[in-house]
């Protein structure tokens, strides 16, 4: 017997239900991994609620996570038991002691670094990488736009845009986070409560605006976003911690300056074992170098049974960075 978070319907946090199962032996393309430590992201929250509806319930959670194999497939030839591992595009069911993944979806973990920096960067990183080098390749000295900056994926963002050598502004939610935010990397950042966000970009680039608005908040900054974007320019939506973006009007995309518009996600850009190796070399290096820091605080760092308290927390905006669930 082991345990795992399931849901049983859609809903709020209290939906969670912490339960025992019988893991199944891994399938001749899967790997058996007894995770170390679990990746709390947003689009969890997104599948608990209904908004990125499972084929059918209940339903495991969770796609990252860190550990040891324990069990390899008959067909798994490149990974063995005792590796180390770490994963961010499994099949649902992350949340849990363990977890059965198919091997085109595991990265073999360098011993530089631990399985709470993997789990804590890996999906997080994945991203920032297809964002900033291939969604749109930021180059150095360029001026960018990046929502949620003292977020998971924005705290690695402003580090890997310094390396670049670029300047990120980013917007936060109170001082506290720009002192984090600009203390990683950000050029400058935005208190949304306190400023207008395209006012104060127009001032940052001396009205010139941005190539590139990268924006996973959705619905609550979408009209800002569009009004930092120079002619041409590029508007990057992808996530909705605000809530999703409809009914939108694609003459506005005319209407302010013939802009691009995509809905981009991790999927769409690693498809393949050697997208994934690729990616993850990148981000490997990056952190082994100590280009890009990733810290979870003690607060952030969640018993697996207490995954209902993990979700209240980043729903209600109440974490920096990346949290973690420990089985």
């Amino acid at each position: 017997m082991a345990k795992r978070i399931q849901i049983a319907q859609y809903g709020g946090p209290e939906t969670l239900q912490w339960i025992d199962f019988n893991p199944s032996d891994p399938a001749d393309d899967e790997v058996q991994v007894e995770n170390k430590a679990i990746g709390i992201n947003y689009i969890d929250t997104y599948v608990r609620s209904g908004l990125y509806p499972v084929p059918g319930l209940p339903s495991g959670i969770g796609t990252e996570a860190a550990g040891v194999v324990t069990k390899v497939g008959n067909r798994v030839t490149a990974i063995k038991p005792g590796d180390r591992v770490v994963y961010a595009q499994s099949a649902l069911g992350a949340y849990s002691e363990i977890h059965n993944v198919h091997q085109d979806k595991i990265a073999l973990l360098p011993d530089a670094i631990s399985f709470e920096q993997a789990a804590a960067s890996f999906l997080k990183g994945l991203t920032v990488h297809y964002l900033l080098r291939q969604t749109y390749e930021i180059q150095a000295d360029e001026i960018f736009l990046f929502h949620a900056a003292a977020g998971g994926v924005g705290l690695i963002a402003c580090q890997w845009a310094k390396a670049l050598g670029a300047h990120l502004i980013g917007t936060v939610g109170s001082a506290e986070k720009a002192r984090l935010a600009k203390d990683r990397g950000a050029w400058a950042t935005i208190n949304y409560r306190e400023e207008d966000i395209a006012q104060r970009v127009s001032e940052l680039t001396d009205g010139k605006k941005v190539r590139v608005v990268y924006d996973s908040v959705g619905k609550a900054t979408w009209e800002a976003s569009l009004n930092c974007l120079q002619r041409r320019g590029l508007m990057v939506s992808f996530g909705n911690a605000s809530g999703p973006v409809t009914g939108v009007n694609l003459a506005i995309l005319n209407q302010k300056g013939s802009l691009y518009l995509t809905r981009p996600s991790l999927n769409g850009y690693i498809t393949t074992r050697d997208e994934l190796q690729r990616a993850s070399n990148d981000l490997f290096s990056m952190l082994a170098s100590g280009a890009i820091k990733v810290e979870v605080p003690e607060s952030q760092r969640f018993p697996l049974r207490e995954a209902q308290r993990a979700h209240t927390q980043l729903e209600n905006r109440a974490t920096q960075g990346s949290s973690l669930l420990i089985p």
